[in-house]
């Protein structure tokens, strides 16, 4: 249930097509759906915030998932399973048919049957990645926007070790509404980034590095002290988290 179709069975119900108790029916499972003691799957987040709930793969057992998303999609939502094990993702493919699993980006996405009406992308998000080592954190984060309908585009390997490959992407930069940069090492790619364009930009540090790098910390400290007005950080490898965030800033007045 999301706010569009709750819109249309609210009219069937002032035209007198929907009875009120049949209407009530179809509310019956919100705000959430018990699975069983293990999951009590939001069924009311698309309500609430225009967005569905998101399955965080890692940690739940293969059948945890598949039931989830199951209840997901019987409910006629989309279904979005971030950090997805292999052997989870063999199981979930099994279990939904038409299930598409995203190795780099290690999510899966599912579509109702039938699926939503096919909506034009909104906006334009641009996601930037310091070098090739950040791209699975960066699919993420493309899966992720791709799945909330916002129009998404990827620019890799452009980090500050060679910097004129960053600036002579400036024109690319410029076009997009939000950018998400992503960047490991010493992460200093989203200051550079925050100084060329007026635009938000979403960091992610990346766990990419050697030894002092303290798995992300570096990146996360260097972009949380960047001193390009502008900067909002995300935690670290949190593609998920910064996709999130640029489509409800693509979407303002919308949600």
């Amino acid at each position: 249930m999301d706010r569009e179709k709750i819109r249309a069975l609210l009219e069937l119900v002032a035209a007198g097509d929907v009875a009120p108790d049949a209407a009530m029916h179809r509310f019956a499972d919100l705000p959430f759906s018990d699975q069983g003691g293990f999951a009590r799957v939001d069924t009311h987040r698309a309500v609430r915030l225009g967005l569905p709930e998101v399955i965080y793969g890692s940690g739940k057992r293969p059948e945890q998932v598949v039931t989830i998303a199951r209840t997901l999609l019987g409910r006629g939502q989309r279904v979005l399973v971030t950090r997805v094990p292999e052997e989870t993702a063999e199981a979930v493919r099994d279990g939904i048919p038409g299930a598409t699993w995203h190795e780099v980006a290690r999510c899966i996405t599912a579509l109702p049957d039938p699926p939503p009406a096919a909506k034009e992308p909104t906006g334009n998000i641009l996601i930037v990645t310091a070098g090739t080592s950040d791209i699975p954190v960066a699919e993420e984060a493309r899966v992720t926007a791709a799945s909330f309908d916002n129009k998404v585009e990827a620019l890799h390997d452009v980090g500050v070790s060679g910097i004129h490959r960053i600036l002579g992407e400036r024109k690319r930069l410029l076009e997009a509404r939000v950018l998400i940069v992503v960047a490991g090492m010493e992460g200093a790619l989203a200051s550079v980034v925050g100084g060329l364009v007026p635009r938000p930009v979403i960091a992610v540090p990346t766990s990419v590095g050697y030894g002092a790098s303290f798995g992300g910390v570096a990146a996360l400290l260097a972009m949380l002290n960047s001193c390009a007005a502008g900067v909002s950080v995300v935690n670290i490898d949190n593609g998920f988290g910064a996709a999130y965030a640029a489509t409800m800033i693509n979407r303002l007045g919308e949600l």
